[in-house]
């Protein structure tokens, strides 16, 4: 084998030798003039290219930093004094090195064509810029600044040092870039489609421009406390928009890569939900709940056995069990199956060494039960869903000790990803009815239409991905209580939602907004981070959900309000870019302080209320 390595590795040297500065003039020739492959492969390999490092994204960005930063949920096993801090990353997009690689190139090479061809390739142009708009939001959430209006540019211009783009100009440059794709999108009469190889909306350009228009009230409401007038405008053109809003779960820009991607394989590091968010969420019996959060153990047959082996039940478990006259397991009291199996943990790192608090960070040992010499483990908190981020792991089911194994295996579905929502579109209208934007429809009624869609998309993310539970709990061996302990969205649930006065806003009614935001974005972690900045909600001493003062020794700890910027280095042929780029934001490069990262706050940031400080 070496022998034919070496033969081979000379032959390809001769050849190399044999040719040329002409031979590779010809090779080195302007892709314009290139015979083109179908660039509706190039798109689908763009759509393909807005979910990248899905693995690390989630492992480090968001169970690592957002969520425990905006206290949906806590680092793996509880927070310790120091989850303030930041140290890796998820390495953003891939907006560089694989996205706008395809997007740049489909640019490029319609604008090159004859005149009659261009003309049929304007559609499919005018969607690489929500493509490539999108993932980009992800990375200005976190670092400010970025390269974009110059960026990818070198096969087709030679520029190899883009500028760094401010939020503000990335804002009007995007609103510019989203009114001309409308603009397109609004008469496909004779345009080449997509198809099949749309992932996302089949090749519909009516539901890609409904997508821009989401875009645009992103940006209106990272605006809200920086040009509240501008913001308004963007949303009264969304509302009247000749193309119109996403108004249906139907128009929601669900990700799915294929039928045989389930995403990522590998185990993530998830800790428990807020105890302060699960608890407000089952007291308005919120389905919600059900979807972004894993049920505990704790199910009537381990229950059962915990009564055998004499072993203390998790006092809020035992609060909800009704015992017989003997002394088993009879029924759930109220609210009953599913809603006793959610409970979340306290967030401060205080709480976690108070030795009160065992019962949520001692579980290893006080839920640790032996029957007939089988030992075994039952968690009594809820985790953040992981089948919302990975579809092909087995999941087991909670038995007694030496009982039945029952999993969830085999035949995954393919993962799907939540990019934008008719939710988000009517949550948005609601918040800026209340700011004073002239829209048709009353902010309640945007409201209710904004949380019916939230849930209806949760639910069909849920049973798409298959999470644990949704059509039974098979643990129980009546079908009865099997159907009963099911977390699927049940009829009626949503109008008794609505009826509860979290949800009415004749009072406090842009905090119980935001609150609605902030949970339907729990599955899109950026925009949830975005949220609780620019709104200070959850708020302090709240009568809904309040934000919890976190304390380590005592002391309060900060929050950052964005990721590190690292420092520009003499070896990167863009430093001098770089560098001016980052000291125009007037960071501190290469620091985790959380006192720095939260008072060195990104543009969007920089007139938003502080964390619990409730809406200006």
């Amino acid at each position: 084998m070496k022998n034919i390595s070496s033969i081979l590795l000379a032959f390809s040297l001769l050849f190399i030798w044999s040719c040329d500065k002409d031979d590779f003039a010809e090779l080195n020739t302007d892709p314009s003039v290139i015979s083109s492959p179908d660039l509706r492969f190039s798109a689908t390999k763009a759509i393909e290219n807005m979910y990248n490092n899905e693995y690390t994204n989630w492992f480090y960005d968001n169970f690592q930093y957002i969520y425990p930063w905006t206290q949906v949920s806590s680092l793996s096993g509880g927070n310790g004094p120091r989850f303030n801090e930041m140290g890796a990353w998820g390495g953003g997009q891939g907006l560089y090195r694989d996205l706008m690689r395809q997007t740049r190139d489909i640019q490029f090479r319609v604008d090159a064509m004859s005149a009659e061809d261009k003309a049929a390739y304007q559609a499919l142009k005018a969607i690489t810029y929500p493509i490539q708009i999108q993932p980009a939001f992800s990375n200005i959430d976190l670092f400010g600044s970025i390269y974009y209006s110059e960026a990818a540019l070198g096969p087709f211009t030679n520029l190899l040092t883009p500028k760094m783009d401010s939020q503000e100009e990335l804002f009007d440059l995007w609103l510019s870039e989203l009114n001309w794709a409308i603009g397109i999108l609004s008469n496909t009469s004779g345009q080449i489609t997509l198809g099949t190889q749309d992932l996302v909306y089949g090749g519909d350009y009516t539901k890609w421009a409904k997508f821009c228009n989401l875009l645009k009230l992103k940006i209106a409401a990272r605006l809200v406390n920086v040009n509240r007038q501008k913001a308004i405008s963007i949303v009264e053109e969304v509302a009247t928009s000749p193309v119109g809003y996403m108004n249906d779960i139907a128009d929601d820009f669900i990700y799915k890569r294929g039928i045989r991607w389930y995403g990522t394989g590998n185990e993530m590091w998830i800790g428990y939900g807020s105890q302060a968010l699960i608890d407000f969420m089952v007291e308005n019996q919120d389905p919600r709940v059900r979807f972004h959060f894993e049920k505990n153990h704790f199910n009537a047959e381990v229950v059962q056995a915990f009564i055998e082996a004499g072993q203390d039940l998790p006092p809020y478990v035992e609060q909800f069990v009704e015992l017989d006259g003997d002394g088993n397991f009879s029924e759930w009291k109220a609210p009953g199956e599913p809603w006793v199996r959610y409970h979340g943990a306290p967030i401060s790192p205080d709480d976690v060494l108070a030795g009160e608090n065992a019962i949520y960070f001692n579980q290893a040992v006080l839920n640790r039960i032996d029957i007939g010499g089988v030992q075994k483990t039952y968690l009594s908190t809820s985790l953040f869903n992981e089948k919302v981020v990975r579809t092909s792991y087995v999941y087991t089911y909670p038995t007694r000790p030496g009982g039945r194994v029952l999993q969830l295996r085999d035949n995954p579905p393919g993962l799907q990803a939540i990019f934008g929502t008719a939710a988000e579109t009517y949550l948005y209208f609601a918040e800026f009815k209340l700011l004073g934007a002239n829209l048709p429809e009353s902010a309640q009624d945007y409201f209710n239409k904004g949380v019916e869609m939230s849930i209806r998309r949760a639910d069909a993310l849920a049973n798409n991905n298959q999470l644990p539970y949704y059509n039974s709990d098979p643990v129980y061996t009546n079908s009865m209580e099997a159907e009963a302990a099911a977390t699927k969205l049940r009829t009626g649930e949503i109008a008794a939602l609505l009826t509860q006065s979290a949800y009415d806003l004749s009072v406090d009614a842009l905090e119980k907004v935001y609150l609605q935001q902030y949970i339907n974005f729990m599955n899109t972690p950026g925009d949830l981070w975005a949220t609780v900045r620019r709104s200070g909600v959850p708020k302090k001493n709240s009568n809904y959900l309040s934000w919890q003062t976190v304390t380590a020794g005592g002391a309060e700890m900060v929050m950052p309000r964005r990721f590190v910027v690292q420092a520009a280095t003499e070896d990167d042929l863009n430093y001098a870019n770089r560098k001016a780029g980052i000291e125009a934001q007037g960071f501190t490069t290469g620091t985790n302080n959380p006192g720095t990262l939260n008072t060195e706050r990104l543009w969007f940031d920089k007139n938003n209320p502080n964390y619990g400080e409730g809406p200006k």
